[in-house]
């Protein structure tokens, strides 16, 4: 027989929330607990990489299709940068995934689709160009 977490997700957080501020620690459903607090870590990690992956894709239409350039660019890189930056302010835990080179290769490869089908262009490097200090930098702008 399912349970409420199978059957209602909402309803089981709601009793699971009212079962944390009353303390019943015994009536918990501990496993489907861990599993939702890790998956609103992961939530979080994959904002941040979307983010960096609308980034770097118009960095790249930027270096790569310089007769194109537009504000409307302008505009996305900019907002995007402000937005990681105010995620990173408020979890500062999210730096190490912007420092890890498999995280951050995970994050180029999803800007490479990202570039590649709104250009129709294939010449992308299959690895990062730039850090990501400078991907950040509201200043920085590629050749």
């Amino acid at each position: 027989m399912a349970g409420l977490y199978e059957m209602d997700v909402l309803a089981w957080s709601i009793e699971q929330a009212a079962l944390l501020r009353e303390r019943r620690w015994s009536a918990l459903d501990i496993e489907n607990l861990a599993e939702e607090i890790e998956d609103v870590g992961n939530s979080v990690r994959h904002e941040l990489g979307s983010r960096m992956a609308v980034l770097i894709a118009h960095l790249l239409k930027w270096q790569f299709q310089p007769q194109l350039r537009s504000k409307s660019w302008l505009k996305t890189m900019k907002v995007q940068r402000a937005s990681i930056a105010r995620k990173l302010g408020k979890v500062p835990s999210l730096k190490s995934a912007l420092s890890d080179e498999d995280s951050l290769q995970d994050i180029w490869d999803d800007a490479l689709v990202l570039a590649i089908k709104d250009t129709g262009l294939h010449e992308f490097p299959d690895m990062p160009i730039w850090t990501s200090a400078q991907m950040l930098d509201p200043a920085f702008l590629p050749a």
